[in-house]
């Protein structure tokens, strides 16, 4: 889960998205053929949630963990300059589901 405190946009996409908490799902593979456990992520996916008419439905975008990093970096810079750097987006730790 990440916390935007601003509107912001990810990747490529040209729609900005309204400040709150998304959730990123990562995909991961096992590798094989290695003497100790090792993953691989093969995908990251930024899931929205509907509102207003669309409401109770949630979309899934392909994005990757360098444009996540970016989008969380711009809302840190943007929440530095207009609050004297009292928030920023926050990264909830991830819980362990093994």
């Amino acid at each position: 889960m990440v916390t935007f405190f601003s509107d912001f946009m990810i990747g490529d996409s040209p729609r900005e998205l309204p400040a709150g908490t998304y959730e990123f799902v990562v995909e991961e593979e096992l590798l094989q053929g290695l003497s100790f456990e090792a993953c691989r992520r093969t995908a990251t996916y930024l899931m929205v949630r509907g509102r207003g008419s669309s409401a109770g439905q949630t979309t899934m975008h392909t994005t990757t963990k360098e444009d996540l990093e970016h989008a969380i970096a711009c809302d840190r810079a943007l929440s530095e300059t207009t609050s004297n750097g009292n928030s920023e987006a926050a990264l909830s730790p991830q819980e362990d589901t093994t």
